[in-house]
């Protein structure tokens, strides 16, 4: 359930603070936080932050601790793809969102497919980078499971690039980690690019 403005504290000296914060912000662009319509909004900013930023609350490699052993040796391409990412730029605090494509090729051993979401939204759910994001999951992935490769492709729209600055609204940009046999074996890479459909389009 997402956080609420009941939620809080309201005798709490950081809230307390964090609502100062807003009430200014709202100064500097030039409004009235005490006008009717603003009266709740340095407190339901706090709540949406919190929603948005959930991810500093856990440590998403847990989500890939357990695991299945019985899987007649499968040793070949598990792919979840079209992921959403939804997480805000570090640099300007706006959103960027788009698609994560996640994979790896088990050493004797395979994770529940919603685990691989989960730590995708672990580590998009705090203030980012896409390409740290994307290395994040991917060394996740390859710390825990170690497995025989690691693939993860990030493909996002950055809204500090698509409103505002330069004003851009169709660029996406891609970002990939590769390790083990994704990297090494070229058949391995095609055969997760057919998988995902970028020899198609190569963007979303």
């Amino acid at each position: 359930m997402a956080p609420d403005v009941n939620d809080f504290d309201p005798k709490d000296p950081k809230y307390l603070a964090a609502l100062s914060h807003v009430r200014g912000l709202l100064e500097f662009i030039g409004e009235d936080p005490g006008r009717e319509g603003l009266q709740e909004t340095p407190a339901r900013v706090l709540a949406a932050m919190q929603e948005h930023f959930v991810g500093y609350n856990e440590d998403p490699r847990e989500h890939l601790l357990k695991t299945f052993e019985e899987v007649e040796g499968y040793d070949e391409v598990v792919l979840v793809s079209d992921i959403d990412v939804h997480s805000h730029c570090e640099h300007h605090l706006v959103p960027f969102v788009g698609k994560a494509h996640v994979a790896y090729i088990p050493r004797g051993r395979v994770v529940g497919l919603s685990k691989l979401a989960r730590v995708v939204e672990g580590y998009a759910k705090r203030l980012q980078v896409q390409e740290k994001l994307t290395m994040q999951i991917a060394n996740a992935i390859e710390e825990v499971l170690e497995p025989n490769g690691v693939a993860v492709i990030l493909q996002c729209q950055h809204f500090c690039m698509c409103h505002r600055g330069i004003h851009k609204p169709n660029a996406w940009t891609t970002t990939s980690k590769l390790t083990g046999a994704f990297l090494k074996n070229p058949s391995s890479r095609l055969e997760l690019f057919q998988l995902i459909g970028m020899n198609k389009n190569g963007t979303k």
